[in-house]
């Protein structure tokens, strides 16, 4: 079962179709099956056979068109962040996937107080919660039904939908659309032959494109990923991105936690952590990013553990890292703000336990980008 998977995972992330025999062809058809279905879908919201809800308030979707991390959640709280400094009161909906309200739907947050642990919301809405101030984070599958409970509750101007452009049961303002600047729609195929949820034809609904890790590929990658664009665009702006990564947390074996205040753990990263000797673990839809951050912060990796995307840690997998860590002889672990969320108190760590959280930066593109969602949302609230 583990080999079969894997070797799903090589053809669906890689380009070589050789060596793999009828499952790739196999693989290819199902996805072709897959495709008709997601465009007939698009079809019958878009002919009102299935029909789709608006809220009263304003709504911006942060999604994309491929699984695997292109940075939704730290977009999502960039986004947040940017409404509520231009005055409009935000709540930000996630779906709160394998969290045990993900079905029932609940609050998360009350902009003040966290009232779900991770468990409860899931860990990125959870991450979320903990991490933004005065914004209500609400997560439920029925996104209009969370909805609903969020202007009841909090009567926000504007509603942050993360993860939300397959969503189309409810109606959106703003379109985001994010996609990985090294490889924008994968080897080119849907799911399972490749990794993309639908076909890159859906960016003709988007209101934005934004490129995400902008500052991991060359003059030339670039304007090869442009020029894929160039076809879906339409006027649309395009905008460049790249994930910052610091260091958000600090947990010593004693169990005391330092927090750095966020803009002073943005400068001293690199500090902290460079040139130390860690043992890294992660549970991410792209374990292999996290490699690309350790090796950014310029630290020495002496051993590493992976997990699927939202693993949930048993006493079993802490202590297997606890003591592959000892092995190592490492001299601190690191692993991801996501992944601790899903670990926080539930052990003892040998040694000092640092938790790497990511930041989306605009560099050049800030201005345009905050002008844009700034202009946006006031023609909405004169179309109101």
């Amino acid at each position: 079962m583990i080999s079969i998977k894997k070797n799903i995972e090589r053809v669906i992330t890689g380009d070589n179709e050789n060596g793999y025999g009828w499952f790739v062809p196999f693989l290819f058809m199902v996805s072709r099956v897959y495709g008709g279905a997601v465009k007939l879908r698009r079809i019958f919201y878009k002919k009102a056979v299935l029909k789709s809800k608006r809220l009263p308030c304003s709504i911006i979707s942060i999604g994309n068109i491929t699984v695997g991390g292109t940075g939704k959640t730290p977009m999502t709280i960039y986004v947040a962040q940017v409404v509520k400094q231009l005055g409009y009161k935000v709540a930000i909906i996630s779906r709160g996937y394998k969290g045990k309200a993900e079905k029932v739907g609940g609050i998360v947050s009350d902009g003040k107080v966290l009232l779900m642990t991770s468990e409860t919301a899931g860990d990125e809405p959870y991450m979320m919660a903990n991490r933004l101030k005065d914004v209500p984070v609400i997560v439920g599958k029925n996104r209009f039904k969370a909805g609903r409970l969020a202007i009841r509750k909090f009567n926000p101007d504007v509603i942050v939908l993360d993860d939300g452009f397959q969503h189309l049961k409810l109606q959106r303002d703003l379109d985001l659309v994010l996609l990985d600047c090294r490889k924008p729609f994968g080897n080119g195929h849907l799911l399972p032959r490749g990794i993309m949820r639908e076909p890159a034809s859906v960016l003709f609904c988007a209101n934005a494109v934004i490129l995400t890790r902008s500052d991991t590929v060359n003059d030339n990658e670039m304007s090869s990923s442009l020029k894929k664009l160039r076809f879906y665009e339409r006027k649309k702006p395009v905008y460049r991105t790249f994930h910052q990564p610091f260091v958000y947390k600090i947990i010593n074996k004693e169990k005391k936690v330092f927090e750095k205040n966020m803009q002073e753990a943005l400068r001293q990263n690199s500090d902290c952590i460079k040139g130390r000797t860690v043992f890294a673990f992660s549970g991410l839809a792209d374990n292999h990013n996290f490699r690309r951050t350790l090796k950014s912060l310029k630290c020495n990796v002496s051993g590493y553990m992976e997990f699927p995307d939202h693993h949930s840690y048993s006493d079993r997998d802490l202590k297997e890292i606890s003591a592959a860590a000892k092995r190592s002889m490492s001299g601190c672990l690191i692993t991801t703000e996501k992944d601790y969320v899903r670990i926080a108190n539930k052990i003892a760590w040998p040694i000092d336990l640092y938790v790497v959280s990511i930041e989306i930066e605009f560099g050049t593109d800030v201005e345009r980008f905050n002008g844009f969602i700034k202009d946006r949302l006031k023609k909405l609230r004169k179309k109101d």
